[in-house]
Order: C-alpha cells, then sequence, then structure tokens
C-alpha cells in the first residue's frame, strides 16, 4: 500500500453499472486523491468506452467476449481485455484499492483474483460473500488483505465497530426499507409488474438489487455476508425494517448502549468512505438535515409477506453449499421476473422449490460452491421453463 497522502490507483469491476456510476462521482469530486487504472463492464461497450475517454485508464475489460470481439480499438490507449479470465486479470493488476460492483456470482472469481494478489478489496456485491464468504474471507486473512464492506448498512456497521471489542458485542441490526410493498398484502402482489418492482421508495439501483429489495431477499443475503465480513455468529444478526432509510444499521453491545450509522441515502457515501479509509475527506458530498428529518421508524418484519428473508435465513443456518444454491436460483428467478417470464410471487417458490431439490455439501470449496450454483441454477431454469408464464 502506498502512503496515505498519495494518489490511490483504483480499479472498478462493473464501471457501468449504477454502483460504477457511483464510485466515479466520486472520483469526479476528488480529483487530486484517484487515479483510474482500470475499468470493467460486462456488454455496455459504449458507455465503456466514454468512460475510458474521460479517465483514460491503463486498461479495460469487456467480460462478454462476444462483445470486446467487435469493439477492438474502441478504446484509445487503454489495452483491452475480454472474457471472465481478463476481468480477473484486471482484478489483479497492481492497485490500492479495487472495487467490485459487478452483478451477482459474476464477480466471484476477480474477487479472489484481487486479494490473491494482494490488492485491497472493497465489495460491494454482496452475492460472492453469500456463495463464498468462508473462502474468501479466509484467504484474505491469510494474505492479510482488507476487505472493506461497500454496501450501505455493512459500512454502517464496519463504522459503529471501529475500535470496539467483537467480544462486547450483543447483535447488530441491519435495517431495511421494506422496498415498495411494505405493509402491502400477498394477495395485492399477485400482478405487479417489473417497473413496480424496481421502483425503490428510498435508493436509486440496479434491476437486480432493486427487486431483491422488494422480496426482502436482499435483506437476507446482507445478514449472511455479514455473518462472514464481521465473524459474528448468525444468532448475533438480526433484521429491522427502517422505511426512512435514515438509519444505515445499528450495533447493540453487551452494556444496553446501541451505536447506529445515520446519513444520506446515497450510495456515494459508503463508497467515498471505502475508497478513501482509513482517512475520512474533509469535503463531504452533502450532510444530513437533522432538523428536516421526519419521524424515524423501526418495525419488525413480516415473514408471511414476503418469504425470501426467511428462505435466505433457512439457507445461512443449513450453511455450506446451501447459500450458493439460493443465490444462484434466486438470480435466476429475478432476471426471468424482469424478462417478464415469471410472477413476482413466483421468485419466493422457485428459490424454495431449488433449495428443496440441490444436494448440500458441507465441506466448502471453490469446486463445490460452483457446482452448487450451477445446480441451483438449473433447477430453477427447470420450473420457470414449466410455468410458462411468457
Amino acid at each position: 500500500m502506498r502512503g496515505a497522502c498519495m494518489r490511490k490507483r483504483l480499479v472498478i469491476l462493473g464501471a457501468t453499472g449504477s454502483i460504477g456510476d457511483s464510485a466515479l462521482d466520486v472520483v469526479r469530486a476528488y480529483p487530486d486523491s484517484f487515479d483510474i487504472v482500470g475499468l470493467s463492464a460486462h456488454r455496455n461497450a459504449p458507455k465503456l468506452a466514454t468512460l475510458a475517454t474521460e479517465f483514460k485508464p491503463e486498461f479495460v475489460a469487456i467480460s462478454d467476449e462476444a462483445v470486446a470481439g467487435t469493439v477492438a480499438g474502441e478504446f484509445g490507449d487503454s489495452k483491452l481485455l475480454s472474457g471472465t479470465s481478463g476481468v480477473e486479470t484486471l482484478a489483479a493488476t497492481d492497485v490500492d484499492v479495487v472495487l467490485c460492483g459487478m452483478v451477482g456470482a459474476a464477480g466471484l472469481r476477480p474477487i479472489l483474483s484481487a486479494i490473491r494478489a494482494g490488492n485491497r478489496v472493497a465489495i460491494a456485491n454482496k452475492e460472492p460473500l453469500v456463495m463464498a464468504g468462508a473462502i474468501i474471507m479466509d484467504e484474505a486473512r491469510a494474505l492479510h488483505v482488507e476487505v472493506l464492506p461497500v454496501v450501505s448498512e455493512h459500512n454502517a456497521i464496519f463504522q459503529c465497530l471501529h475500535g470496539e471489542d467483537l467480544g462486547t458485542v450483543e447483535c447488530i441490526h441491519l435495517t431495511a426499507s421494506g422496498g415498495p410493498f411494505y405493509r402491502r398484502s400477498p394477495e395485492s402482489l399477485t400482478g405487479v409488474l417489473p417497473e413496480e418492482a424496481t421502483n425503490h421508495p428510498t435508493w436509486d439501483m440496479g434491476a437486480k438489487i432493486s427487486v431483491d429489495s422488494a422480496t426482502l431477499m436482499n435483506k437476507g443475503l446482507e445478514v449472511i455476508e455479514a455473518h462472514w465480513l464481521f465473524a459474528l455468529p448468525l444468532s448475533k444478526i438480526r433484521v429491522v425494517i427502517h422505511p426512512q432509510s435514515i438509519v444505515h444499521s445499528l450495533v447493540e453491545f453487551t452494556d444496553g448502549s446501541i451505536l447506529a450509522h445515520l446519513g444520506l441515502t446515497d450510495m456515494k457515501f459508503p463508497i467515498q468512505y471505502a475508497l478513501t479509509w482509513p482517512e475520512r475527506v474533509s469535503k463531504p458530498l452533502g450532510r444530513l438535515d437533522l432538523t428536516g428529518m421526519k419521524a424515524l421508524t423501526i418495525d419488525t418484519p413480516d415473514f408471511e409477506q414476503l418469504p425470501c428473508l426467511q428462505l435466505a435465513l433457512d439457507a445461512a443456518a443449513v450453511g455450506g453449499t446451501a447459500p450458493a444454491t439460493l443465490n444462484a436460483a434466486n438470480e435466476t428467478a429475478v432476471a426471468a421476473f424482469c424478462a417478464g417470464d415469471l410472477r413476482f410471487l413466483d421468485i419466493a417458490d422457485t428459490v424454495k422449490e431449488a433449495m428443496d431439490t440441490c444436494p448440500v455439501t458441507q465441506s466448502v470449496s471453490l469446486e463445490s460452491v460452483l457446482e452448487a450454483d450451477r445446480a441451483g441454477r438449473a433447477c430453477a431454469s427447470q420450473r420457470i421453463a414449466s410455468l410458462g408464464v411468457a
């Protein structure tokens, strides 16, 4: 790692998505603090080319090889890397921080590549930790690599735990907005359309995470992520509903004290903290007006209304490769819903069938995780096809 006062060299994976947009806004806000070494995208070559013109990275990567093969020469002096191996190579480039904002399981191998190269990793996509948290955190500890959470709730917990003894933590409270369907009856959700599920009331996010928020699967995935990030037992991780999304999470200690992290609902703030850590910037991107806040409410989740949260907790309790199966089936079901090939309420049933059908291996390795991922997707795809919604 370079000195604290020097410019940090960054690689941003998933640069054309919502996390990438926010991260690059942070870079623009602090032009003297960062150098962009590499940017990756899945298929959005035109946007990646625009970003390459602006930031002039040494490398760009496109994970879809078919797309990469048609756009060679469109990135100026930036060297083009292609395919999943190209993204992994980019993640292993000598930099200060690799920010992973890729969607879903695709981020797993690049994160491991970054860790094995000794790069600090800022993780914005929770799915790799859900699938293979033990593998990621074990390798990071063995190689003395820092893994920093970017997800707003985990970033809040990370800040609240600073300087604290984990042995004094009674529990952590992960806050959930409740999504766009908070307090609606299950019957009223029968005909929900993708544009309704992605219309989040407080956060501006990509389609996949917005649907996960609408089903509350997102919060279940975050429970599993918190378990690995903070080395806390599942019994010490709780979920509460906080519709205003001002309190990003809370940590309760054994003496009864509770520390809460409050802030604006903008992903640029946790990204800014992760990229500048362990320093704090002196010129913030904005401030929360405490006097202008309305009432802040905390509620308990309704497990019957949206059963995906319970499915995630069940997978976490089973352990082994069960979370990888859960994640794979959910990614497949959400993609089908967004494409109009699956009804909203069938997402949970599709995930449950995969969990009931796919065998669980308690011995977790990269191979067993990837096999569980494959089986979960296959089972979910089979059920989706059998429903014939399209």
